[in-house]
């Protein structure tokens, strides 16, 4: 049982002898802890757009929108596949081809896949509308 356990410790040892550099730079970063519906800074003017993480193929986004539409004329036509979670608010898409709009109301949530053509016909004016989108 002494010889497994010194085992293990001498692997160990091992790894943080190969490890400890990147473990610590690791340890210096600052985590910071962020609220997924607030906002900072000024009063929303357009909608925001912000990447959360971005990994190999995949990219999550937070957008915020109070009134926001995608512009009259205008469709989204993606090259990746997307996936959206409406978690607070409320939108309406449409999608190209489609006679109904899609009412999104929170915990609702959309595959959308590549070059679907789609559009933002409204979100709340009054409150606002947070969605995470992730594209892939």
């Amino acid at each position: 049982m002494m010889i497994l356990n010194i085992t293990i410790l001498f692997y160990i040892i091992i790894l943080w002898m190969g490890c400890h550099e990147a473990f610590y730079k690791f340890m210096k970063q600052k985590m910071n802890i962020k609220n997924i519906y607030i906002t900072e800074g000024e009063p929303l003017e357009e909608e925001l757009i912000e990447e959360l993480v971005a990994k190999g193929p995949f990219r999550l986004e937070r957008i915020i929108s109070k009134g926001h539409t995608t512009p009259e004329g205008e469709w989204f036509d993606q090259d990746r596949d997307e996936w959206v979670v409406l978690l607070k608010g409320g939108a309406v898409l449409n999608i190209e081809g489609k006679d109904d709009t899609l009412a999104m109301k929170p915990g609702d949530c959309i595959h959308l896949p590549a070059h679907l053509r789609h559009r933002v016909e409204w979100t709340d004016p009054e409150n606002e509308t947070v969605w995470l989108a992730l594209h892939y």
